[in-house]
């Protein structure tokens, strides 16, 4: 029956899951200074056609929602030559430094973007930007118990980075701006309308900061 509610047991039936397929070649086509192109060329089934897809080998990234004791959350605004356009973010990074912890990593983003350090982390939403065309997998974290980074460790932001204005906003008035169209980049939508469900129990029901990320690259076998 449409609109029927699912019971518990049916909803935790929805989880994606590892699907490996015979994999034929894969070459790297595009070297990037950050991330390359790869081609592969696979099949579906043991006796089905040979499928080729080019794809952005991503090596991932992390993100932080940051909120302060009055449930506020901070956002970041910055330019994006791509899209041509100054974005409202979140703190966020590539995993692009051998060996750390993805915890470390958003702790690392957290003090270089927004000059914030955090006593209390959960994980909030993991999901994958663009899973047609990339590998790359995002996590997004919940950083509460903020204070500022002191000022002889202040990181010294270049580039785009060096326009980055800081904004605090009511979590609902940036639902609202995610449900009218005028947050446009994922891990925001994704960490604010994740950060206002998980409100709903006091945000008891997140996992903790250290939960395994599997369905990362780097966690696969």
């Amino acid at each position: 029956m449409p609109g029927k509610s699912e019971t518990p047991n049916a909803a935790r039936q929805v989880s994606d899951e590892p699907s490996p397929r015979r994999l034929l070649s894969s070459k790297k086509v595009y070297e990037g200074r950050i991330w390359d192109v790869v081609s592969d060329s696979f099949q579906l089934s043991d006796d089905g056609d040979t499928l080729v897809r080019d794809y952005i080998d991503h090596p991932g990234a992390v993100a932080v929602l940051p909120m302060n004791d009055d449930g506020e959350i901070l956002l970041i605004k910055q330019y994006r030559h791509p899209v041509g356009m100054a974005l409202w973010e979140i703190p966020a990074g590539l995993l692009d430094v051998e060996g750390e912890d993805f915890a470390a990593g958003a702790a690392r983003e957290l003090a270089e973007e927004a000059d914030l350090v955090a006593a209390r982390w959960n994980v909030l939403a993991d999901f994958f930007n663009s899973p047609g065309s990339s590998s790359e997998a995002i996590r997004i974290y919940l950083a509460r118990g903020l204070s500022d980074v002191p000022g002889h460790e202040l990181h010294v932001r270049t580039d785009e980075e060096a326009e980055i204005e800081l904004h605090w906003i009511p979590l609902d008035a940036a639902v609202r701006a995610v449900l009218e169209g005028r947050l446009h980049n994922p891990s925001a939508v994704v960490g604010v309308l994740a950060a206002a469900a998980a409100r709903a129990d006091d945000f008891a029901g997140l996992r903790p900061a250290d939960a395994p990320w599997p369905v990362h690259p780097s966690q696969r076998g």
